[in-house]
């Protein structure tokens, strides 16, 4: 059983506990442990087969929570999960996922109205049925059924991975072919390799030492012990579909070829017509076999590099191959210099065990100072998140001193790392903030973000924002279009209009690297460097593992042109006081 199933066995189990007895404290040791696991690097299947008591040396699970995935690992079953279920039914978790709906308003849902799931969520709204409840009235109605339809197109788009997802079977998919002798050169390719936010399948290309043996590069592909079909196997390609459903496509190429190729295969189709029109233009072709002349002689192909040196091009990174300005960019030498994960110097948007996260404020430092960082944020949630633990004024007023202690400990041991006092406060639906004015002046870095009320018209939620971003007690706008990617769409506001506001009050804005989210995204991150709005990228970690998180925020960051001047978190420590103090 994948990592990912038992996860999402222990997230269905928290939610169905939330309603079941409107306790988050119960359910949270089943979210929290769900995290953990989606974070881990190690099959938990081969762990429990291997030596289960080693799933005690994992932070977050427990006894009970050891027993539960030992019990799934070897029956597929969750007898947990299933007596809930038999009290609930399972469309309850669907409608956990329309905007709007919270635990407390699906079990109003059920209870009064006998709504078991979407569909019956619909019928009820569209009868009218719903605006005689508790807290719902004809607006709320029309804005659920709006909720709704986006559930519903989201779920017709199409089967997606997130990235993390595709790249970890991708390398290891790499890793196994790597030791196949014939081949001399192999890369990931498509959407994968221009990092885009959500994967299709998985594309590898290679190159084998000798045409004869390209078989045998063939053979070992599609003999990968994940693979559960083969959808075909030819001279020189394959394709088959893993047991987890995600579908991997092999292609091998001579290795005269292999840049030409890794180009073809990279970029987006947009990005390659414009190419080959460029190629035609100066008589030449160019396909994934190599650039040639007019008589068919071979120019170039060997290297990347070498055919966009021939087409009079800088070699373009893969996350700009987008046909978005960046082959006039390349002719006229001004790509950017892309930030790269070397250039950060701290996460500012990280969560302990004082909210909703897995560690301690002194294993967050840790974990950052391991990383290589030279500070990190603690900014954890504030009162109005009541399912996250969070803290009042006085309880963040108590965090502060304990970071103010242990900064005094790690300057008596010699170390320069920084732990900045923070906080995540929400913005309320008026913009106003969750903490008294004078706290937040307490505080190095208060990131504001909305967790509630997505459903206002744009010129409401514009007003919401701007309203925070103008108190001056903010810092960053953390997760700034709501989204969570193929659950929750953006909530709508003049983002144009934010960011302007945003750069006059020197408010940064936030790319929350956490991969269900990822918001900013890559067009926002081009529009916030237009406007001049210095960019977070932050984990929005709750767990230390969460810290590697940072790598989807920079390659996102990358997709939207932003250089190392444009981030925030690319300052040193004096530098970032001196933005923060401001």
């Amino acid at each position: 059983m994948e990592n990912r199933e038992i996860a999402k066995i222990f997230h269905d189990i928290a939610d169905l506990l939330d309603i079941k007895e409107g306790n988050p404290f119960r359910s949270r040791s089943y979210r929290n442990a769900a995290r953990v696991i989606e974070d881990l690097a190690i099959s938990l299947e081969s762990v429990v087969e291997t030596d289960e008591k080693k799933l005690e040396d994992i932070p977050g699970i427990g006894k009970g929570m050891h027993e539960k995935i030992v019990e799934l690992v070897r029956t597929g079953r969750c007898v947990a999960r299933e007596e809930l279920l038999k009290e609930l039914p399972p469309g309850l978790l669907d409608i956990l996922n329309v905007s709007g709906i919270g635990h407390k308003k699906a079990e109003l849902l059920y209870k009064e109205l006998g709504i078991k799931d979407v569909g019956g969520l619909e019928a009820a709204a569209r009868a009218g049925r719903l605006r005689d409840l508790s807290g719902m009235g004809e607006k709320s109605e029309a804005k659920l059924i709006k909720a709704i339809e986006s559930y519903k197109r989201l779920k017709s788009g199409g089967m997606r991975y997130k990235i993390p997802f595709a790249l970890r079977y991708a390398e290891d998919y790499l890793k196994y072919m790597k030791e196949t002798p014939e081949v001399i050169l192999l890369e990931a390719a498509g959407s994968l390799r221009r990092w885009k936010e959500t994967i299709g399948d998985i594309d590898i290309l290679a190159a084998c030492e000798k045409s004869g043996t390209v078989m045998a590069a063939i053979e070992r592909f599609v003999g990968y012990p994940d693979v559960a079909s083969v959808i075909a196997k030819g001279g020189t390609k394959a394709s088959v579909v893993l047991r987890n459903g995600l579908q991997a496509d092999l292609r091998v190429v001579e290795e005269k070829s292999f840049g030409a190729a890794l180009q073809y295969f990279t970029g987006n189709k947009a990005h390659n017509v414009a190419l080959r029109e460029r190629a035609g233009k100066r008589g030449l072709k160019l396909s994934e076999y190599g650039l040639f002349d007019e008589a068919g002689h071979y120019v170039a192909g060997k290297t990347e590099e070498d055919v966009y040196k021939a087409l009079g091009l800088e070699w373009i990174p893969p996350e700009l191959r987008e046909n978005s300005g960046e082959i006039e960019a390349a002719e006229k030498g001004r790509l950017p210099k892309l930030v790269e994960i070397k250039d950060i110097k701290g996460d500012l948007h990280v969560h302990t065990t004082d909210s909703d996260g897995n560690a301690s404020m002194a294993d967050v430092a840790g974990a950052a100072m391991k990383t290589g960082y030279a500070y990190v944020a603690i900014t954890d949630h504030s009162k109005a998140v009541g399912i996250a633990r969070g803290m009042d004024d006085g309880r963040l007023l108590k965090q502060c001193e304990r970071v103010d202690r242990l900064n005094e400990k790690l300057e008596k041991e010699g170390s320069s790392f920084r732990v900045l006092k923070g906080a995540e406060v929400d913005i309320k639906s008026d913009g106003a903030l969750d903490y008294k004015d004078e706290t937040l002046r307490k505080l190095d870095i208060a990131v504001g973000a909305v967790h509630s009320k997505f459903d206002m018209t744009r010129g409401d939620m514009t007003n919401r924002l701007l309203k925070a971003i103008s108190s001056r007690l903010i810092h960053v706008l953390a997760h700034p279009t709501g989204r969570l990617i193929g659950t929750r769409e953006p909530y709508d506001f003049d983002m144009e209009k934010v960011m302007r506001a945003a750069s006059g009050h020197k408010v940064a804005i936030e790319l929350n690297a956490f991969p269900d989210r990822l918001d900013l995204n890559d067009s926002h991150c081009r529009l916030a460097k237009d406007t001049g709005v210095m960019v977070a990228i932050s984990t929005d970690s709750h767990s230390v593992m969460n810290l590697d998180y940072m790598r989807y925020g920079v390659h996102t960051a990358r997709r939207g042109w932003l250089e190392k001047k444009d981030v925030l978190n690319c300052m040193t420590l004096k530098k970032l006081m001196g933005f923060l103090k401001r």
